[in-house]
């Protein structure tokens, strides 16, 4: 695979804060990504970071082989699409993508026109008497008829109901099979994506907690469910990363692949098994990484 976005040691503090700790990563080309973690983790603010609109305290990113800041040769190559993006008041959606026309060269207007359509846009009001969902439908719609060559969604589809979140992911994978690049996904709605992305970042805490293939990451744990003394037992010794127990139940998420043996012996010691959502690892593996850190500063201030 050919990396075309690559991070060294990126930090980003905003005072005594710090909102990106020491982060690398690659991002393979022609590949679609999940930016995924909670509110305040730093996904906005790497991002902001690789598409130039935000400067690093310290690290080194190279997009294409060169670094983003003020070059012409990067930036044309990649598209930035945010919740929070702002046009002028007197702005149409018209006027959006004519500028996005002139500034994206792989602009396809074939494909905005459908869009367009598809989201029912109505492009002549004015982008700041838009509703919500309109608004993310104009800059979902640069982002896709832009086909840049690298493109962050930085959930701006929030503001689209369910009907029209499913038209933006049935978009992005037909154009992306038939024209594909690199795609950076962040958002909320993990389950609802799990399906479209190839290879999970997570960011906790300004950190990369994980950053693995889809498949792998689906396999990775497992939930067992019965008798709280024989769950118990069979977790004993495994990362367990979460707990719940009603009575003489318990249900136990434990980390690790279940092997052919594991899976005999919860049979015959009448356990349950069941899969754990990429939604749920996500959640709970953030959970267990923040108890994890919070019991070490307990500890470090005993």
């Amino acid at each position: 695979m050919t990396s075309v976005i690559e991070v060294t040691g990126l930090t980003k503090r905003y005072g005594d804060t710090v909102a990106v700790d020491d982060v690398s990563f690659t991002i393979e080309k022609d590949t679609i990504y999940g930016l995924l973690g909670r509110n305040g983790a730093g996904k906005t603010t790497i991002m902001s970071i690789l598409t130039a609109q935000n400067f690093a305290t310290s690290g080194d990113v190279r997009i294409f082989g060169e670094q983003p800041y003020e070059n012409s040769r990067v930036l044309s190559r990649m598209c930035f699409v945010r919740e929070s993006q702002k046009y002028p008041d007197d702005a149409l959606p018209k006027h959006a993508f004519a500028m996005a026309r002139l500034f994206f060269p792989n602009w396809n207007q074939e494909l905005a026109d459908r869009l367009i359509q598809d989201f029912q846009l109505p492009i002549k009001t004015r982008i700041k008497k838009l509703s919500r969902g309109q608004l993310s439908a104009v800059g979902v719609i640069i982002g896709l008829a832009a086909r840049a060559e690298v493109t962050f969604f930085d959930e701006p589809y929030l503001g689209l109901d369910a009907v029209a979140r499913q038209i933006f992911y049935d978009r992005l994978l037909e154009d992306y099979a038939e024209h594909p690049r690199t795609v950076i996904l962040s958002s909320h709605l993990i389950d609802e994506v799990a399906n479209l992305i190839e290879r999970v970042l997570v960011v906790d805490r300004g950190r990369i907690l994980m950053d693995e293939e889809t498949d792998a990451v689906r396999d990775r744990a497992a939930t067992i469910v019965g008798d709280t003394a024989t769950v118990e037992e069979f977790v004993a010794g495994r990362e367990v990363i979460h707990r719940e127990a009603l009575g003489r139940v318990s249900s136990v998420t434990v980390l690790g692949t279940l092997t052919p043996g594991d899976r005999e012996r919860l049979t015959a010691e009448g356990l349950d098994v069941t899969p754990v959502s990429l939604q749920q690892l996500i959640v709970r593996t953030t959970q267990h990484a923040a108890d994890a850190a919070a019991a070490h500063q307990e500890g470090a201030r005993r």
